[in-house]
């Protein structure tokens, strides 16, 4: 198991565990947290449905050629991982498990299974992740997507992007509260993450 995978699954396990802990009302009080940001991931993957799929599906997915999917080390924050454990059934989340078990020999991220990302919810990073050559094809023959897709990446920048409270921060405080820790905590341990909320701290005060 390599480094990234024991990460992955000492975050996933964590997770879960605690998750599996909480009462039937705290889960639907994160289940009511995450509600907008689940929203949003809708618009987004309508968004791409109707203007990216069968672009993305033939010259990345079917060919193996993919600037994202053929990385193992994708970057995952804790947010990812909560958002996905309290949306996806137990065998979902085991599938994911064993998956971060086995040797990663091949060209693709560990979690890029035989009809896709394994995850429910996939990390926010990879959802996000349009390469030039997509954009560009798509961009030219419809311009009011290009508008549309930066108007999302905004919409984005709200879950995950400190200058401002944000979900993924909220969700990693809720853990490090009762006392969990995880190298994916990257709101809370992140020097460059640390330093936007700082300066958007001295920002407020003004």
């Amino acid at each position: 198991m390599s480094s990234y995978q024991k990460e992955q699954a000492e975050t996933l396990n964590m997770v879960y565990r605690h998750l599996r802990t909480i009462s039937v009302q705290e889960r639907q009080r994160l289940l009511s947290q995450i509600s907008d940001y689940l929203l949003f991931r809708d618009t987004v993957d309508a968004f791409l449905g109707e203007h990216f799929d069968n672009i993305c599906t033939q010259k990345c997915y079917q060919s193996n050629l993919s600037a994202c999917c053929s990385r193992e080390s994708i970057i995952t924050f804790f947010g990812d991982v909560v958002v996905n454990v309290l949306v996806s059934n137990e065998t979902e989340i085991n599938a994911l498990a064993m998956v971060l078990k086995k040797r990663n020999d091949g060209f693709k991220c560990i979690y890029l299974g035989d009809h896709g990302c394994m995850w429910r919810i996939k990390p926010i990073i990879c959802e996000m992740f349009l390469c030039d050559p997509a954009k560009a094809s798509v961009f030219k023959e419809k311009p009011l997507t290009n508008k549309l897709w930066i108007e999302l990446k905004e919409r984005e920048k709200h879950y995950r992007w400190p200058d401002r409270p944000v979900l993924f921060d909220d969700l990693e405080k809720y853990f490090m509260a009762v006392g969990y820790s995880s190298p994916l905590m990257y709101l809370n341990n992140s020097p460059g993450l640390l330093r936007v909320k700082e300066l958007a701290g001295k920002s407020n005060q003004k």
